[in-house]
């Protein structure tokens, strides 16, 4: 099929780079470029072709487009994103939008914008709207389907809209590659940035954890936290990055990198093609070396669980308590309010985690201690500092491809590699590039440095993703099962 909405797939296809030249050149305004973008989002997200990214259009993004047009006529540039839309996770706080993080029990809770929304729009950005999410950012049962929420319903990928868009910054991934915005901000504790971007072919960085505000954002985690940018480049994700931290690119020395030769998914396809693009970048002269460190996925999850859960509690409670408005205020409210609308909000899956993370105690506990103690050395002195030893980053495959959504029986997302889960435990910043098709699905690889090395893996995925585009069949989505039977 091709795409569902032609009279907007220019713009929708069009990446930042691209917009912003044209808007600089006078090709194109702001406005037109937002007006655009809403036309197909309201063709698109909701009817037979249904992707269920978006949480909500922005009521004023004609008039921050307008503002924009007019502060560019005037020689006003704010910043690096001046005049270009942005979607942000609905678990992250938007004056005017939900955030609601998925769940019903937020319904009517004033928002303001959170720190990082401000850089933002400090920078020029025009927040676009808010994305749909796995509900508490994937936090509530063993069970749940990856891009649910009570809220908002299921996000479905726009490479095969019966397949998961990943979680839990689904809508965020989904809104890329369905065309609804140029840019996108999503949150990762554990996979939820690398899993969307692998599944919906686009990229995603996941910063170390503190160098992107925390503030105005529904928390897991806040050892593993962190928002983080995504793009459909990685030229537009180094934008993105820069704009929020403050940071022009620097020049980045060369960077050594190392395949970790133990990391793979297990998807037979998806590491046939990992070995594929590897051999493609060495042809290419990117240099590689073969490393034979690491652990398989998955060894310490207990551990990780236990953190998650008792950091949940703690942090869960000090922002409902903080944030604005009536409604729930702490983690007990919130699964109070869960069985009063169970119907709602457990009608595929309930909240054991909830329950569980109540039962913890929180951090103040030797428990707590135990587990991130172990969990971190397990992380950071068995699985990523032998095979980086010498070497800068350490490349792997991501995900293998997305798998039929089924709110029934939940998850089936078996095909996982190493680096996620150890990258994420440590708090170490993590990048997944776009690597090609498999079975027509796309699949990423992951880029994994040392705390603070953010700028070396953009370097890392601009020499990998130029051998990408050459070597694999990387495309916009053929939009399978386009209309639901």
């Amino acid at each position: 099929m091709t795409d569902p909405h032609l009279a907007s797939f220019d713009v929708a296809n069009a990446s930042a780079g691209e917009l912003l030249e044209q808007l600089e050149r006078g090709q194109t305004s702001s406005w037109g470029i937002v007006e655009t973008l809403i036309s197909r989002i309201a063709a698109l997200d909701e009817g037979d072709v249904a992707v269920h990214a978006m949480a909500a259009v922005a009521p004023d993004a004609r008039a921050q487009a307008i503002e924009r047009d007019e502060q560019r006529a005037r020689g006003e540039i704010l910043g690096p994103l001046h005049g270009l839309p942005v979607v942000v996770k609905d678990n992250i706080e938007v004056r005017g939008l939900p955030g609601l993080a998925g769940s019903t029990s937020l319904r009517g809770r004033p928002t303001r914008d959170a720190a990082l929304v401000a850089v933002l729009r400090d920078a020029g950005a025009i927040i676009l709207g808010s994305t749909n999410l796995s509900q508490w950012a994937n936090i509530r049962s063993p069970h749940s389907t990856s891009g649910y929420s009570a809220s908002g319903g299921l996000v479905a990928n726009p490479w095969a809209l019966d397949r998961s868009a990943g979680g839990s910054s689904s809508g965020s991934g989904a809104a890329l590659a369905a065309g609804f915005a140029p840019l996108a901000v999503g949150t990762e504790t554990d996979g939820s940035i690398s899993c969307p971007a692998s599944l919906n072919g686009v990229f995603g960085l996941k910063p170390t954890v503190g160098v992107t505000s925390r503030d105005g954002v529904v928390p897991i985690s806040h050892s593993q936290d962190s928002p983080g940018p995504m793009a459909r480049s990685v030229a537009d994700l180094a934008l993105l990055y820069g704009a929020m931290v403050g940071e022009a690119p620097p020049a980045v020395p060369e960077v050594r990198l190392v395949e970790a030769r133990a990391w793979r998914t297990g998807h037979g396809a998806t590491d046939a093609l990992f070995d594929s693009v590897m051999a493609a970048c060495r042809s290419a002269g990117v240099v590689i070396a073969r490393g034979e460190g690491g652990l398989p996925s998955g060894i310490e999850y207990d551990d990780e669980l236990t953190v998650m859960l008792c950091e949940l509690l703690d942090d869960m409670n000090a922002y409902l308590a903080r944030r604005p408005g009536e409604g729930v205020k702490s983690l007990a409210e919130v699964v109070s309010y869960e069985d009063e609308h169970a119907a709602l909000e457990q009608r595929y899956f309930g909240h054991e985690f909830l329950l569980q993370s109540l039962a913890t105690g929180g951090c103040a506990t030797e428990a707590y201690e135990l587990a991130r103690q172990r969990n971190v050395g397990w992380a950071v002195e068995q699985a990523l500092s032998p095979v980086l030893a010498g070497f800068d980053v350490v490349v792997s495959p991501a995900y293998g491809p997305a798998w039929k959504s089924d709110l029934v029986n939940g998850d089936n997302a078996k095909y996982v590699s190493a680096s996620i889960m150890a990258a994420a435990v440590a708090g170490w910043p993590i990048l997944t590039v776009p690597m090609g098709l498999v079975e027509g699905l796309p699949v990423g690889l992951t880029l994994v440095g040392r705390p603070h090395s953010e700028w070396q893996l953009l370097e890392a995925a601009r020499q990998v993703g130029v051998v990408v585009q050459r070597h694999s069949e990387v495309s916009t989505p053929t939009w399978r099962a386009a209309i639901r039977g």
